[in-house]
């Protein structure tokens, strides 16, 4: 029987990536995103090659969440893997001058909505006492840099979820590991500077960044591997980066 992955962010970047790998590796898709239209055009070009269904809420919201995963037809609901990629940066400000509507999306989305997503998912899997739970989380989940802060601080719960959430479900035998990624060129930093192309280019500017399409490569490796195997934590970043701030240009 093959296994069905729910994806949230599914309709960009990572997911996007990740959606269309597992597609074409055979795997069943619950797609999540906001934006109705992408996820019908995703839909449309990955049912080709595998089952797609998608849900369109958002991750802030507890009630759309739960109302949607609970919405899943009977021949989807049996879902194996968590990914959860959905998640945005808002600003690069200092401390002092820092938005609070910034703020609040990122923390409502990168950790909240994690944990609204993957409550509505867990229970499932504890009754079947199987599953695997994969959380995209970040370098800047490892280390801080200037002007990150509330960033990096919602990228480092993420790092925190994802440790304790592997220990409490441990006696259920459910895989739980993050993959985080360093620079990677899709709409993140476009997001990130609200719309400003130029800036958002000069992110990715003198050297090669890693493509969703590896991060994809990669998530699908992990939820490849036999089930004794859980790779519990893994940091990628494209070779031209040592660290969030040194990063070798041409």
């Amino acid at each position: 029987m093959k296994k069905t992955a729910l994806i949230t962010g599914a309709t960009s970047g990572i997911g996007r990536a990740t959606a269309e790998n597992f597609a074409q590796n055979g795997l069943r898709l619950i797609l999540c995103g906001r934006r109705q239209e992408r996820l019908d055009e995703l839909q449309q070009a990955l049912s080709k090659q595998t089952d797609v269904y998608t849900l369109r809420f958002d991750v802030r919201d507890k009630d759309a969440v739960a109302k949607a995963i609970a919405s899943i037809p009977d021949d989807f609901a049996q879902i194996d893997i968590l990914i959860n990629n959905a998640g945005n940066a808002h600003g690069l400000d200092p401390i002092d001058e820092g938005s609070l509507d910034d703020w609040d999306a990122m923390l409502d989305i990168n950790v909240k909505g994690l944990l609204y997503v993957t409550k509505a998912v867990l229970p499932q899997m504890v009754s079947r006492h199987s599953g695997h739970i994969i959380h995209i989380g970040s370098t800047a989940g490892k280390e801080v840099y200037p002007r990150g802060n509330v960033y990096c601080a919602s990228k480092h719960a993420v790092d925190a979820i994802n440790q304790g959430m592997r220990i409490d479900l441990n006696q259920y035998g459910i895989r739980v590991g993050a993959v985080n990624p360093g620079l990677v060129e899709t709409e993140f930093s476009e997001v990130r500077f609200k719309g400003d192309q130029e800036r958002a280019k000069s992110v990715y500017a003198g050297f090669k960044p890693l493509l969703g399409e590896d991060i994809a490569d990669i998530i699908y490796f992990v939820v490849s591997r036999p089930y004794h195997v859980n790779i519990a934590d893994l940091v990628v970043m494209p070779t031209a980066q040592a660290s969030s701030t040194i990063v070798k240009r041409s």
